[in-house]
């Protein structure tokens, strides 16, 4: 609980990765909801008093993450509504979570719009899940169009979304090396890039299994 404290307190101060905390925290609830009114004493260590303390702990955490009021800085130049909507678009397509791209919408009715494309929501289908899965969930309008904004979030229900890293582990067959992919390491081999696998966190966590 400290350190949940001192994790919400972070996101007021800095007002950033609010939905994620969110996320936690109405996890955090709603299972002890369930032990609290389920369990009992049976399965939480102390008394079942402290706990529904903290749950009421949480609940002022979220109404003070509800509160929240992002500052937004003074205006010094151009901004993404003054970009032509073409540019607009295209920077829409490096948004890899469809969450991300209705929120967006919802800042202003222009961007609203724009987040409508429905280019936009098949690249995100396409990229996430493969054309078996698609076909599956296939969902067609009145007009005979593909809905590819409700597929994906249909999708995302059915299907875990790809994995995505800002940087990767990987591994090297001739050195039996370890190295990020930025760093890369001096590989004595005649043709490095054959000899590199790159490894998820699962695939890492199997090299520990014996």
């Amino acid at each position: 609980m400290n350190i949940l404290e001192r994790v919400v307190q972070k996101v007021l101060d800095d007002q950033q990765n609010i939905r994620p905390i969110k996320e936690l925290l109405q996890m955090l609830y709603v299972s002890l909801c369930g032990l609290v009114q389920n369990m009992g004493k049976c399965v939480l260590v102390g008394n079942i008093n402290i706990w529904v303390y903290r749950m009421e702990h949480i609940l002022q955490w979220q109404q003070q993450l509800d509160n929240i009021q992002i500052n937004r800085p003074a205006s010094t130049g151009i901004t993404l509504t003054n970009l032509p909507a073409s540019l607009q678009l295209n920077i829409m397509q490096r948004l890899s979570d469809g969450r991300d791209l209705v929120c967006l919408g919802q800042v202003c009715p222009e961007l609203g719009t724009l987040t409508e494309d429905r280019l936009l929501w098949k690249r995100l289908c396409q990229y996430h899940f493969t054309d078996r899965q698609i076909r599956k969930r296939l969902m067609v309008s009145e007009k005979g169009q593909l809905e590819w904004k409700n597929m994906y979030f249909k999708l995302s229900r059915c299907y875990p979304h790809r994995e995505q890293y800002s940087d990767t582990l990987h591994f090297c067959t001739h050195c039996h090396v370890l190295f990020w992919k930025d760093t890369n390491h001096p590989c004595t081999a005649n043709n490095p890039e054959s000899c590199t696998v790159s490894l998820s966190p699962q695939d890492f966590i199997n090299l520990f299994n014996f």
